[in-house]
């Protein structure tokens, strides 16, 4: 991986800052974007003697915005080797009777058009190359349904199916795609979901040994880091204490 150039999307922290370390550590050159910059910096001062680094305030909602970040992009940093498609959020818990459409809005437009936008503006430079990967993280919620998981599960099982769509449309070059599924993770995903609450968070992760952000960061490396032959197409990651529940049956008299 030593030279080679990545582009993170919601690298503030998370999945996006813990993959970020680990390909600093690796030797490779790096695109860290997020709305956020505050952390970004403060990311780029921790890494800067390790790696080359180009930080951008990015809203991947804004397709204007996410074309402008790709087209100026530093000579050095142009050629992208690797896109993770990390950027993402879940809102609420509500049932579907009840939800804030702002938040459905929300996350299709982080979780579904962000993604568009970043692989269409990347994905050309690939394939006139004939090379990189493209790492779209998803969620086992896109795969297995809960309740309240509506629309979030909606945005990440895009995400997976979109994963498999590329793959098609790419046969004959040699640009990989990859959909990673995070189950469980201790990250500030349920603190956003939640919207602050510090208490509804941390009671997600209560008494079980989630996964952490540096175990799919490492599960990112993993996949790209394979012989260039190989694509690892989707890959389901877990804690050892979440799996799939039982048939929800509703047994009330009507």
């Amino acid at each position: 991986m030593n030279g080679k150039t990545i582009f993170i999307t919601g690298a503030s922290s998370g999945f996006g800052a813990a993959s970020a370390r680990m390909f600093a550590a690796e030797g490779c050159r790096l695109v860290l974007t997020a709305r956020r910059i505050d952390p970004l910096l403060k990311l780029q001062d921790e890494l800067s003697g390790t790696s080359e680094i180009h930080i951008i305030p990015l809203d991947v909602r804004d397709r204007e915005a996410v074309h402008g970040a790709v087209e100026s992009l530093p000579d050095r940093f142009r050629n992208i080797d690797v896109l993770l498609n990390n950027a993402g959020l879940a809102l609420g818990l509500e049932p579907a009777h009840q939800v804030d459409l702002d938040d459905w809005d929300t996350m299709v437009d982080t979780n579904i058009k962000g993604v568009m936008y970043c692989t269409r503006f990347v994905l050309p430079g690939m394939v006139a190359r004939n090379s990189g990967h493209i790492v779209n993280i998803s969620s086992t919620a896109g795969a297995w349904p809960y309740p309240g998981g509506n629309v979030y599960g909606g945005t990440k099982a895009f995400v997976t199916q979109f994963s498999r769509n590329l793959r098609c449309d790419l046969l004959g070059t040699k640009v990989r795609v990859t959909c990673i599924q995070p189950g469980m993770a201790e990250t500030e995903f349920s603190k956003v979901r939640f919207k602050g609450d510090e208490n509804k968070a941390s009671g997600v992760y209560q008494g079980t040994q989630p996964l952490r952000g540096e175990d799919i960061a490492e599960t990112v490396r993993w996949v790209v880091s394979q012989p260039s032959h190989v694509n690892v197409n989707t890959l389901e990651v877990m804690s050892i204490d979440q799996t799939w529940g039982p048939f929800a049956i509703n047994r009330e008299q009507k």
